[in-house]
C-alpha cells in the first residue's frame, strides 16, 4: 500500500515536471538572473554581539553591566621602540598624534579611550599638604628632556605601568572600547571598515623609518602592533580573498575530473552549472531574507558546491548510463529522475537535518550558518533533482554519447572486482571488527577534543601572521593583553567602605592571582592598599586594607568610576583578570576556580557573578558548546535513522546506513584531537557537513542495492551491479572533491588549511565507509532480503 502510494506520487511528479520542461528551464534561468543580481548586494555582517548566547548566566551579567563597565569588543594599539624607551620627543609625538586620530575613527566608543594622553589617566601622591595628583602627561606637557622626567615620574606614581606603559618602559597603549551601533547612522558597527580605518590612519601612517625615535641608543623606529576583535574580523575578511582563488581552483579542478570521468562537455556543463547555480541561488537569497555573510561563516558555500557536486554526479551518472545503453534522452531523464527522486530527497533532507539540529545552540552566529546551510541544501533539491533530469532529457543517444562509458577503465573494473569480495561473509565480518576497533580508537582519541582553542593568539590565524605576532609582542612587554575575564562583584550601597566585602574581595583577588594562567589582576581592593601606603610615605606596612571607616573612604574616595573597577554607589565592583591567552583548558581552569571561591569562601554580603568582556564570552559559548554537542548529534542521528527507516522500510537497513555514519564521526573527532582544533562556532557546521556527506553515499548506494535485491537478485550479484551502477559515482566524487580541498593546506588562513584537512579526511572516509562497511553490515543483516522483500508483509 505504502509502496503504490509512493510510486503514485513520484509518477505524477515526473509527469508535472517533464510535462513543463520548457517552463521550468524558463523559471530557472529567470530565478538565476535575478539572483545573480541580488548577489552584488550581499554585504559581510559581523558583529561581537553575534558571538553571544544570550541566555546564558554569564552573559546576562555581562549584558546587564556592559554600558557601565564596557564589553569585550576592545582595540589595543601598542607603540614599541626596539632600543632604549619611550621617554623621547618623536615617540610622545606620535603617541599624542595617534590618540587624536584613535578618537575620530568611526564605531570608537570616545570615553573609554585611554592612553597617556587621556584625562582619565591620572596619579595621585601624598605631599605635605595632604594629597596632590593630576593628569600623568600635564595638559601644557611640552616634550623636553625635563617635561619628559616629570612624564616618568608621574607614571610611577600611578598604577598604568604594565598597564598602559609596558613593563620595561618600551612601548605604550592605547586602549579603545566600539560601539555597537554608530550614532550617527543607527547603523551596526562595520568592523571590517574600523580594521581599515586602523591599518591605514594608524599603523601606515606612524609607522616605519618615517617615525623614528631618538632614543639614547640611537634613532629607533617606532613599531605598531593593534589587537582586538574588529582586527581578528578585518584580517580574516582579507585572508578571505584566498578562499575565493581556492574556490576558484577547486571549482575548476572539480571540472576537468568531471569531464576526464564522464567524458562528455554537455554532461559537465550541466553538473558544474547546477552546482554552482545553487550557490548563487544562495547568495542570493541572503540579502533578501536580511542576512549577510559572516566571515567566519565564508565556508559555508563550499559546503553547499561539495553538496550539490555529489548529487549532481549521481543523477547525471544515472542517466547516462540509459543513454548509453540506448535510450532516448527523455525516457533516460524519466528513468532516473524515478529511480533518484527518493533517495535524492531523503539524502539531502538528511543534510538538511544535519545543518538544522545545531540550531539549538543558541549563538546568533552559529543560528545563522544553520539556516544559510538549510537554504543551500534546499535549492540543491530543485537544481539537482529537478533542472538536471530536465536538462539531459535534451541530449539524445547519438553524438557520440553512446560509446563514452569512462567508467569502464580497467582501474575501475579491478576496484570493483576487489571490492565485490565485501559481500561474503568472511571479508565482512574482517571489515566489521576493523571498524569497530577504529571506533574504540576513535572514541579514545576523540575524547581528548577540546571546546574553544587550544593555541594562543587567534587560531583562525596563522601563528606568523601580523595579528598573532602583534598579539605576541604585547604579552610580553605588558602585565595585559586583550584577554580578559571580569568577575562582577555585586554587594550592598557603598560596600567600597565595608571592611569585609573589601577584604572578601581581596581575598579573591589573591587567588586567582596564584592560578596558572594569569597574568595579573586589577581590583578596587589593591588599588585602595597601594593608596593606603601612599598616605603613610609609601610604606609596605601600611600596603594593608585599612579596617577603619574613615580610613577606607579616604583610601577609596580618589579611584574615579571611569578606571571601570566600581559604580557610582559601590555597589558593583568589577575584578578584572588579565589572561596569559584564551585556550580552552585556560578558561576552563579559571572559571572552575572562580565557582569554587563563590561557593565555599564568599561572604554572605557579597556575590560573584560570571562574566564579562572577551574571556567571559568565549567561557559562555564553551560551555553551551560542551552541552549541546552531544544532543545534538542524537538528533541528527535520530533524524537520518527516522528518514532512512521512511525510505527504505527497513530498520536494519537504516542501521545499515547509519552505523557507519557513527564510525566517521568518532573518526572525525579524533582527526580534530590529532590536528589539535577545537569545536567551536566555526568547526560546528563542518562537523555536521561530514556527517550530511556520508549519509549521501550511504543512501544511494542501498538504495541501489535494496533496488536490484528487490527484482530477485542475490545479495552479492547486487551488490556487485551496485558498485557498477553507483558506487562508481560516489568514489570519483569523494576523489575529486578530497583533491580539490587538499589545495586548502596552501592557505594563508590557518583555520582554511584546517577544514581542509578535515573536509579531505571526511570525503575520503565516509566514502571507504559506504563502499566497505555498509555492504559488510548488509552483507549479515540482510543476507535473504532478496527473497522476502517480495512479500509486501515483510519489511525487515
Amino acid at each position: 500500500m505504502y509502496s503504490r502510494m509512493t510510486n503514485q506520487t513520484i509518477n505524477a511528479v515526473e509527469d508535472l515536471v517533464f510535462g513543463h520542461r520548457r517552463l521550468i528551464m524558463a523559471f530557472f534561468m529567470t530565478m538565476t538572473i535575478f539572483m545573480l543580481l541580488s548577489m552584488f548586494q550581499l554585504r559581510v555582517d559581523a558583529g561581537f554581539s553575534k558571538l553571544l548566547p544570550l541566555k546564558h548566566e554569564y552573559i546576562k551579567s555581562f549584558l546587564e553591566y556592559r554600558e557601565e563597565f564596557g564589553g569585550g569588543d576592545r582595540i589595543i594599539i601598542a607603540f614599541t621602540v626596539d632600543d632604549g624607551d619611550i621617554f623621547n620627543k618623536e615617540f610622545f609625538t606620535v603617541l599624542k598624534e595617534a590618540t587624536n586620530e584613535v578618537f575620530f575613527i568611526p564605531g570608537i566608543d570616545r570615553s573609554r579611550v585611554s592612553s597617556l594622553f587621556t584625562p582619565d589617566v591620572r596619579f595621585t601622591e601624598v605631599v605635605e599638604d595632604g594629597i596632590a595628583g593630576g593628569n600623568v602627561v600635564p595638559a601644557d606637557f611640552k616634550p623636553t628632556p625635563e617635561r619628559l622626567e616629570e612624564v616618568r615620574n608621574n607614571i610611577l606614581k600611578s598604577d598604568i605601568v604594565g598597564r598602559l606603559v609596558a613593563n620595561d618602559f618600551t612601548a605604550a597603549i592605547i586602549s579603545a572600547s566600539l560601539l555597537e551601533f554608530d550614532p550617527d547612522t543607527g547603523k551596526k558597527i562595520d568592523y571590517i571598515k574600523v580594521s581599515e580605518l586602523l591599518e591605514k590612519r594608524i599603523r601606515q601612517r606612524f609607522a616605519g623609518e618615517d617615525n623614528r625615535a631618538d632614543t639614547a641608543s640611537g634613532n629607533s623606529t617606532i613599531g605598531i602592533h593593534i589587537i582586538g576583535f574588529a582586527k581578528i574580523i578585518g584580517d580574516i575578511y582579507q585572508g578571505a580573498a584566498d578562499v575565493k582563488v581556492f574556490f576558484i581552483i577547486t571549482f575548476m579542478l572539480v571540472a576537468v575530473l568531471v569531464y576526464l570521468y564522464m567524458r562528455s562537455m554537455v554532461l559537465t556543463a550541466v553538473i558544474l552549472t547546477c552546482s554552482l547555480m545553487a550557490v548563487v541561488w544562495l547568495m542570493g537569497l541572503l540579502p533578501l531574507l536580511g542576512y549577510g555573510i559572516d566571515p567566519m561563516s565564508i565556508l559555508v558555500p563550499f559546503l553547499i558546491f561539495a553538496i550539490g557536486v555529489s548529487h549532481a554526479v549521481q543523477m547525471g551518472n544515472t542517466i547516462m548510463a540509459g543513454i548509453y545503453a540506448g535510450e532516448s534522452g527523455i525516457e533516460a531523464a524519466r528513468a532516473g529522475f524515478r529511480r533518484l527522486l527518493l533517495p535524492g530527497g531523503i539524502a539531502l533532507l538528511s543534510d538538511a537535518a544535519g545543518f538544522l539540529t545545531i540550531l539549538f545552540i543558541e549563538i546568533k552566529i552559529i543560528q545563522e550558518m544553520a539556516i544559510t546551510a538549510s537554504i543551500g541544501v534546499a535549492i540543491i533539491i530543485l537544481t539537482n533533482l529537478i533542472l538536471i533530469p530536465v536538462l539531459l532529457s535534451y541530449v539524445n543517444s547519438g553524438g557520440g554519447h553512446r560509446h563514452k562509458p569512462a567508467r569502464h577503465t580497467q582501474i575501475l573494473i579491478f576496484c570493483r572486482e576487489k571490492l565485490a569480495l565485501v559481500s561474503h561473509k568472511k571479508p565482512a565480518i574482517i571489515i566489521i571488527v576493523f571498524s569497530f576497533i577504529l571506533s574504540l580508537l576513535g572514541y579514545w582519541k576523540g575524547s581528548e577534543v577540546a571546546i574553544g582553542d587550544l593555541h594562543q593568539g587567534v587560531p583562525e590565524l596563522r601563528e606568523d601572521s601580523t595579528y598573532n605576532l602583534d598579539a605576541k609582542v604585547i604579552a610580553e612587554r605588558f602585565s595585559i593583553g586583550n584577554d580578559i575575564l571580569s568577575v562582577i562583584v555585586k554587594t550592598k550601597k557603598d560596600g567600597c567602605v565595608d571592611y569585609d566585602v573589601m577584604r572578601d574581595m581581596d581575598q579573591f583577588a589573591w587567588m586567582m592571582e596564584n592560578i596558572e594562567g594569569v597574568r595579573s589582576v586589577i581590583s578596587l581592593p589593591g588599588v585602595a592598599k597601594a593608596l593606603q601606603a601612599g598616605w603613610n610615605e609609601g610604606s609596605l606596612k601600611w600596603h594593608e586594607l585599612p579596617r577603619d571607616y574613615h580610613m577606607l573612604v579616604q583610601s577609596t574616595a580618589y579611584v574615579p568610576t571611569a578606571t571601570g573597577l566600581l559604580n557610582k554607589d559601590c555597589s558593583v565592583m568589577p575584578v578584572l583578570i588579565f589572561m596569559q591567552d584564551h585556550k580552552a583548558e585556560t578558561i576552563k581552569r579559571v572559571i572552575e576556580e572562580v565557582k569554587r571561591y563563590r561557593e565555599h569562601h564568599a561572604g554572605d554580603k557579597i556575590n560573584y557573578l560570571l562574566a564579562g568582556h572577551n574571556v567571559g564570552v568565549m567561557a559562555a559559548t564553551n560551555e553551551v558548546i560542551e552541552k549541546a554537542q552531544f544532543p545534538i548529534l542524537i538528533h541528527v542521528f535520530g533524524a537520518i535513522f527516522i528518514l532512512c527507516l521512511i525510505a527504505f522500510r527497513s530498520v536494519r537497513g537504516a542501521l545499515c546506513v547509519v552505523i557507519p555514519l557513527g564510525m566517521v564521526s568518532l573518526l572525525s573527532y579524533a582527526v580534530m584531537a590529532w590536528l589539535e582544533i577545537g569545536l567551536k562556532v566555526n568547526t560546528l557546521p563542518v562537523v555536521a557537513l561530514g556527517i550530511g556527506i556520508g549519509v549521501d553515499y550511504g543512501i544511494y548506494i542501498f538504495s541501489c542495492l535494496q533496488s536490484l535485491m528487490k527484482q530477485g537478485l542475490d545479495f552479492h550479484k547486487a551488490f556487485k551491479s551496485t558498485l557498477e551502477m553507483t558506487a562508481g559515482g560516489v568514489i570519483f566524487t569523494a576523489m575529486t572533491l578530497a583533491m580539490g580541498v587538499m589545495t586548502w593546506t596552501f592557505s594563508g588562513l590557518k583555520f582554511q588549511a584546517d577544514m581542509g584537512v578535515m573536509l579531505l579526511f571526511m570525503f575520503l572516509v565516509n566514502m571507504l565507509a559506504a563502499v566497505t562497511l555498509l555492504p559488510a553490515l548488509a552483507a549479515w543483516l540482510l543476507p535473504d532480503y532478496g527473497a522476502d522483500s517480495r512479500h509486501p508483509t515483510e519489511h525487515q
